[in-house]
């Protein structure tokens, strides 16, 4: 493989053909840092070997190529789990939403390409960031695929990391991580700049140490006892019918044990209780029996409105309390396909959705009329739990308790239910608000308001209940008041940029070229 070094540190390949395949690989290396692999600290250095790949490009063009495909391969890497149920298509996918990369490796080669001095690299420290959390806006966009895989994401394990996103959310943790890396990538490959890179890290450190030691922290506010419901795997004939039974039984077994709300998964009941008047009565005797409400999760064709709807039900002892939420963002192609006339075709090479499901019209805020001082509870249905408003618009309008049902069963020996549960972690430290995330098929888990797991989680190979008691808290985290400012922080600092490159191309036309400043 031809090498030639453009610096001590830095040896790059010249072959455009293996530059290629180094930009997917370097890429995907950072998926590593995500469940279940949860190599949570690589993330802090996994983006080097991509920035110093596309500050090397000979071209701009060379970087935006780089930069497309090392974002097709970090979506691919992320989304591997998907390739059973969309085939080519997902590459198809990737290829698409990758390109949103290519304006950020131009971004990279611009300010640490070739040799950048003090200054290029301290625009870099920020703008690089900011280029990143832009990508990652643009493809959190529900119909291009959402916020699933955001680098931030991969911290929910890591307590000052879910201290900063109860400051700036999932985006603050982002800016963090990419300005380490850039930091790092400067310190390999900028000789003139190392001090204002070294600088960079140290303001890094010195940012979370100062959030973790004085940023505010939620106050407790008593507790509440939470049960979950996973029946596990069943398939073949009559799935739904006994995965019900299933959950019936799993239930019962919880009286005498004093919960206050039961939760069951996603899908976890296959037929309109409008429709099917004795499914409703068996959860009704069901509650009476726990002494507890029963949140259930419906996914059929309803009998007062047309098409499919996912539905978040609250069933006491007099059956469906009237408290139901509807499922406002689907899943492309699992539970719908964009542009179904143009793409209707990844049915016939995937699992894509035959029908498209109908979207809820608003969130809701349920109360449980049983509980000390009417908890009130923010119903979440699958990858909505990977929204950071979702949960944000729910706790500012006085949900106490986020609960996300959900259901994997598709991707059950894949990375898919631990990067889904993992996101509880970090909607509760960004919101000062418990999460309980409710599976059929696992992982299912609860975090406290701290993001921290409360009790064991239950695996994929588990078919039962848990009780928790999941301590509940009070207070307005900063991220829930002052809402994605490091977003909008960065498109500042962008436009702040675009607008001098601008002025620099327009002098440049009049006087002729100039010299690049460090």
């Amino acid at each position: 493989m031809p090498m030639v070094s453009t610096g001590r540190w830095q040896p790059v390949l010249t072959s455009p053909r293996w530059r290629a395949v180094a930009a997917v690989l370097a890429g995907a290396l950072p998926a590593l840092a995500f469940p279940e692999p949860s190599l949570w600290w690589l993330a802090y250095g996994a983006l080097v070997p991509w920035l110093l790949l596309v500050r090397s490009a000979t071209s701009a063009r060379r970087a935006a190529v780089e930069g497309w495909l090392g974002g097709a391969g970090f979506l691919l890497a992320v989304h591997h789990w998907l390739l059973p149920s969309l085939h080519v298509f997902i590459l198809v996918l990737a290829a698409l939403l990758g390109l949103l990369w290519a304006p950020w490796g131009v971004l990279v080669r611009r300010l640490l390409g070739a040799s950048p001095g003090p200054g290029r690299t301290a625009a870099a420290l920020v703008l690089v960031p900011a280029g990143w959390l832009m990508v990652e806006l643009v493809r959190s966009w529900e119909y291009l695929g959402g916020p699933w895989g955001l680098l931030g994401a991969s911290q929910w394990q890591v307590p000052p990391a879910l201290r900063l996103a109860s400051v700036g959310g999932v985006w603050l943790v982002g800016f963090v991580l990419v300005a380490v890396n850039t930091a790092l990538a400067a310190l390999l490959s900028a000789p003139r700049a190392r001090p204002v890179a070294a600088a960079g890290l140290l303001a890094c450190a010195v940012a979370v140490t100062g959030v973790w030691a004085w940023a505010p922290r939620p106050q407790p506010a008593g507790s509440v006892r939470v049960a979950l419901v996973q029946p596990g795997v069943i398939e073949g004939a009559d799935s739904v019918q006994r995965r019900f039974d299933r959950e019936e039984q799993l239930t019962r077994e919880l009286a005498g044990r004093d919960v206050e709300l039961v939760v069951w998964g996603e899908s976890s009941v296959g037929q309109d209780l409008a429709h099917r008047p004795d499914l409703g009565r068996r959860l009704a005797a069901l509650s009476r029996t726990v002494g507890a409400e029963v949140l259930v999760n419906v996914d059929a064709r309803r009998s007062d409105r047309p098409g499919i709807f996912k539905s978040s039900v609250l069933v006491g002892p007099d059956g469906p309390t009237g408290d139901r939420y509807d499922k406002m963002r689907l899943v492309p192609f699992g539970e719908y396909v964009p542009a179904r006339s143009v793409l209707g075709w990844a049915t016939s090479v995937g699992k894509a959705a035959g029908e498209d499901r109908r979207r809820g019209d608003a969130q809701v805020v349920m109360r449980l009329p049983g509980t000390a001082g009417e908890l009130r509870v923010g119903p979440l249905v699958c990858f909505e739990s990977a929204f950071p408003d979702m949960s944000r618009h729910l706790v500012g309008d006085g949900a106490q308790l986020l609960v996300a049902q959900s259901a994997t069963s598709t991707f059950q020996h894949s990375w898919a239910p631990a990067q889904h549960a993992s996101l509880a972690a970090l909607r509760a430290a960004e919101t000062w608000r418990p999460m309980v995330h409710a599976t059929l098929t696992g992982v299912s888990m609860v975090a406290d308001a701290h993001g921290r797991t409360v009790g064991r989680r239950l695996g994929t190979d588990a078919s039962a209940s848990a009780v928790y008691d999941v301590p509940l808290a009070r207070g307005t985290s900063p991220y829930v008041r002052s809402g994605d400012w490091a977003v909008y922080g960065s498109l500042a600092a962008l436009a702040v940029f675009c607008a001098a490159e601008g002025v620099r191309l327009a002098r440049r036309r009049v006087s002729g070229p100039v010299p690049p400043r460090g």
